[in-house]
Parts: structure tokens; C-alpha cells; sequence
């Protein structure tokens, strides 16, 4: 690959995890599960500062339709800052992306806090599938949590 290629992916990669946070804080649970490749792993045992083996997820489609009840009535921010983005080959990237997250929880959901604010750490791996580059990856790690 060519420099200018690497970095064409590497905007790629920019304006892909932009969706991501774009389409989880506006419930668009279609284009989220767009962003993913089909054989997602997602790992976010971590992700609420304790350890969840449940949160431990294969597959797009599962992830997106057990993640869309639990933030149903949520209000949520998520920012992404910093990416480190390492291009591997045409097809393949891997990525950290520093994190903040704010949520707000709604009435009526089952979660056990009001709201949340949370840092840290996404540690991702990409795939360039034909429609283009896809979250194949995702961990959250955590550097602190709040809760009330």
C-alpha cells in the first residue's frame, strides 16, 4: 500500500468509529450494527468498572440486539479522542481510541444507576469488507467510572 493509501484508510477508520458513536447515541441500531463486521467480537466485560463473563459477545447482529434494550432508555454521549490507528495490511487496521461516556438513565430501565460517566480505552481491529472498512474487534477498558 501507498502512503496516501494508508492514509485514505486511516479517514476511513475516522469517519467509521464516528458512525459507531454517532448511531449508538441516537439508537440507530441498524446503522450501528453497519458498522460491525458480521463476525464481530465484542468484549465489554470491563466496560461498567466490574466484570460481566456475559458481556462477551460473537456476532453483529447478537451484539446490536442485546445492546438496543439495555440503552433503550438511556440518553447517552459518547466521545472519541486520539485515535491510534495502525494500518496492517489493505485489508486489515487496529486501532485505540481514548473514551468518555456519559449516561443518563430514563425511567423505566433496569439498569442499577441513574447516571454514569466513564473513561478509558477502545481497543479495536478492522476489516475492509466490499462496503468498506468495518469494526471486526471492539474492548472497552476502563480508567474510571462514576455512578449515582
Amino acid at each position: 500500500m501507498s502512503e496516501l493509501e494508508k492514509l485514505m484508510s486511516i479517514l476511513d477508520i475516522h469517519a467509521l468509529k464516528a458512525r459507531y458513536f454517532r448511531s449508538m447515541d441516537n439508537k440507530d441500531w441498524p446503522a450501528l450494527e453497519n458498522v460491525f463486521a458480521p463476525d464481530l467480537v465484542a468484549d465489554f466485560r470491563a466496560a461498567t468498572g466490574g466484570f460481566d463473563e456475559s458481556m462477551l459477545i460473537h456476532g453483529a447482529a447478537t451484539y446490536v440486539a442485546q445492546l438496543a434494550p439495555i440503552l433503550g432508555q438511556v440518553l447517552t454521549v459518547h466521545h472519541g479522542h486520539m485515535p491510534e490507528i495502525t494500518i496492517e495490511s489493505p485489508t486489515t487496521a487496529s486501532g485505540i481510541w481514548a473514551m468518555e461516556d456519559k449516561l443518563w438513565v430514563q425511567e423505566g430501565s433496569a439498569l442499577p444507576f441513574r447516571w454514569m460517566h466513564g473513561y478509558g480505552h477502545y481497543h479495536e481491529r478492522y476489516v475492509r469488507l466490499e462496503r468498506g472498512w468495518c469494526i471486526k474487534e471492539i474492548r472497552l477498558s476502563r480508567l474510571r467510572v462514576d455512578v449515582g
